[in-house]
């Protein structure tokens, strides 16, 4: 996937997140949008450092530095979200292109893929991105609905929420 790619996913990423968690239309979903959003776009830029440095979707695209990621706000308390960015990158580059990714990378430099990536260059990788996007949004708005619901604090809840929509 190519940076522009990268950009709007997590832009409309961080906003869709942003007004999930505080769809209220006010300043404080402009708070939302920017505390979810700002690190939401470090975190998919991020990878793309390997790009100055050592070997592209190697360094920067490995299972070690999304940990890193998922540790840095339980350790300093700040980008919380930096993570999410991090994540939606991986899930572009490994759908957005039909190279791959050194994930486990400091074990091993072999790459790994899907098999329906696009090509980097087809007119189909802003679809592809479109249609990630709207996939990632989906996933977010269902963890927001959950965790409202209670669901995330007694997990045993979504035998009941799955038994009603039957």
């Amino acid at each position: 996937m190519r940076e522009r790619g990268h950009v709007i996913n997590a832009v409309c990423l961080g906003v869709g997140t942003g007004v999930l968690l505080d769809p209220s239309m006010t300043v404080g979903t402009l708070r939302s949008v920017l505390g979810v959003g700002v690190p939401v776009v470090l975190g998919a830029l991020l990878p793309d450092v390997d790009t100055s440095f050592g070997a592209h979707r190697v360094h920067g695209h490995n299972l070690l530095v999304l940990g890193a990621m998922l540790a840095f706000p339980l350790i300093y308390g700040n980008l919380g979200w930096v993570w999410l960015g991090v994540v939606t990158h991986y899930v572009l580059d490994l759908l957005g292109n039909v190279r791959g990714m050194a994930l486990f990378y400091p074990l091993t430099r072999r790459f790994y893929d899907v098999p329906v990536g696009v090509n980097v260059n087809s007119p189909l990788a802003d679809v592809v991105t479109v249609i990630v996007t709207g996939v990632e949004l989906t996933v977010v708005a269902a963890i927001v609905r959950a965790g409202e619901a209670g669901i995330l604090a007694d997990p045993s809840q979504i035998i009941d929420v799955v038994g009603s929509l039957a």
